[in-house]
């Protein structure tokens, strides 16, 4: 079975998935309000002003018309000429070939190629407060969408991709993508795009470039020119900052510009004017993918007719569990993902490291799958069950990477260590799948965990004890709590009043609201 693109509308909720075998290979979603000029995307060009140099941080604050200042590293800031990044050029080649491979490996994504030439990043010869002063206007892009309580993240090295090659204006660079692996058709790539790059300026092949003609990729880079210098001249007619330069295209299109490939059989679109966008783009850009653009139609919903819908409630979830009766526990904090797996169910056949092996293999699909779905990015811990057989750790390890070669999205994977845990990163430029889905939970506040009945029973009786020792004499004692909280109080279990009785002898008076959250609970002396 081939892949299928399916593009959803409900309301002001665009959703699209490319799916493959009933797999989500890739999700995408957008609502109402999203694409407005003042919500900054990842690819959108701004002109910005500084507001803020933190020379302590190495950073800048960059006011871009968001209510969040955007945040500028010193490595994104600084704008090297073509001899300095000739020489920098030099020297990762040279540091490179120093290097001793250790024990992780790297799976790159369409830009791995221009950070594996020139090292970028932050010399002591050339700190923040050098080159930037609070004021100054800059033109900076979208490199990191909002997430979370953090604003966006920006640079100066402005990249922008068409569908089958990237200009970057201000780096001196060709290259071809990593995920190429044909020498021979990496070799032609390079040689078309010497030919088309000016002196000075940067081009990338994508993906999709293999085996795509010196013409298409001539218009693509000449599409891309022309909106460089549409910016430049918005740059010079602009009064002041913040402005915005360059929006990214819209949902539809960077659909199809960025997760189609020639593989996709059928392009499914349940709304007219969604299919009208797709057609018109597909004919302008996409000239090879005609015909396969079609209205959807079925009686139940695109995304409940192909599954989608119960593979996204799965990744929502912590726990998720294997067919083999195994399951994987996933956590995902600010800055750190744990994915812990366990045999669960799942007894095996012969012996108990075979049945180790097994889970393992299996978790590692269903790991780098929910990777993909949920979105997930930054430090990612994996703890497989151990395994004693050094083989065994080599086969679960050249599963991962191999599982990984699906992901768009550069990681980088250590070996698994002597405890079974495998350390990775993952490139993320927008908010996870949880966080872009669901809200902080106003009754546990986001912990995830509340207190017991019982321990707030024994905080009540606390609370009681100091307050009769502290006012003797009281006669009557009201208490306010949650259902379960009195049921447990006027119980058996504690024994509650009939000890108060016997040490203090007031009157309590205890009474269950509903409204109560089960942690709350009001003690009132009369």
């Amino acid at each position: 079975m081939g892949k299928d693109l399916v593009i959803t509308q409900t309301l002001n909720e665009c959703r699209a998935a490319l799916i493959e075998n009933g797999e989500i290979l890739d999700y995408l979603m957008e609502r109402g309000g999203e694409r407005d000029q003042d919500t900054p995307k990842v690819g959108n060009v701004y002109l910005g002003r500084v507001s803020k140099v933190l020379p302590g941080m190495q950073s800048s604050f960059v006011d871009i018309g968001h209510k969040r200042a955007a945040f500028l590293y010193v490595d994104d800031a600084y704008l090297p000429s073509v001899e300095e990044q000739q020489e920098m050029a030099k020297r990762t080649k040279q540091e490179r070939e120093k290097e001793t491979h250790g024990s992780g490996k790297m799976i790159p994504d369409e830009m791995s190629t221009l950070s594996e030439s020139v090292d970028m990043k932050f010399r002591p010869e050339m700190p923040i407060e050098n080159f930037l002063k609070e004021g100054d206007q800059v033109v900076v892009q979208v490199a990191k969408e909002p997430i979370s309580t953090k604003g966006p993240r920006v640079t100066r090295h402005i990249s922008l991709a068409g569908r089958h090659v990237v200009f970057m204006p201000f780096i001196d660079h060709t290259g071809v993508s990593r995920r190429i692996e044909n020498e021979t058709e990496r070799a032609r790539l390079k040689d078309i795009l010497e030919s088309i790059r000016p002196e000075g300026k940067g081009v990338i092949a994508r993906t999709v470039a293999e085996g795509r003609s010196y013409k298409t990729l001539k218009g693509d880079f000449n599409m891309l020119v022309k909106i460089w210098k549409e910016m430049e001249r918005k740059v010079t007619k602009a009064s002041k900052a913040p402005a915005l330069l360059h929006l990214d295209l819209n949902f539809i299109q960077r659909v199809l510009r960025d997760i189609t490939d020639q593989d996709v059989d059928r392009i499914l679109v349940d709304s007219r004017d969604n299919l009208k966008e797709a057609e018109k783009f597909i004919s302008k850009y996409l000239p090879a993918m005609k015909g396969k653009c079609t209205l959807y139609d079925g009686d139940a919903p695109a995304f409940e007719h192909f599954g989608i819908d119960l593979e996204i409630e799965r990744g929502l979830r912590n726990k998720v569990y294997l067919r083999s009766g195994g399951s994987l526990n996933v956590d995902q904090t600010e800055a750190l993902v744990s994915i812990d797996v366990n045999t669960g169910k799942f007894v095996g056949r012969k012996n108990l490291q075979d049945t180790i092996l097994q889970t393992n293999l299996e978790a590692v699909k269903e790991i780098c799958y929910q990777l993909r779905l949920r979105n997930c990015g930054g430090i990612i811990i994996i703890d497989f069950i151990d395994m004693e057989r050094e083989e065994h750790r080599e086969t679960v390890y050249q599963s991962l990477l191999e599982a990984l070669k699906k992901d768009r999205s550069k990681t980088n994977v250590l070996s698994i260590s002597a405890l079974g845990l495998v350390e990775m990163t993952r490139k993320r430029t927008r908010d996870t799948l949880i966080r872009t889905m669901t809200g902080e939970c106003p009754y546990c506040e986001g912990s995830g965990r509340v207190k017991s009945t019982l321990t707030v029973c024994y905080e009540v009786v606390r609370e009681l004890t100091k307050l009769l020792q502290r006012e003797e004499g009281l006669k009557r004692v009201s208490i306010y709590a949650h259902p379960e909280v009195t049921a447990k109080l006027c119980g058996e279990e504690l024994d509650l009043i009939e000890t108060l009785d016997k040490s203090f002898r007031p009157t309590l008076v205890i009474r269950s609201e509903n409204s109560y959250h089960i942690e709350q609970y009001e003690i009132f002396p009369q």
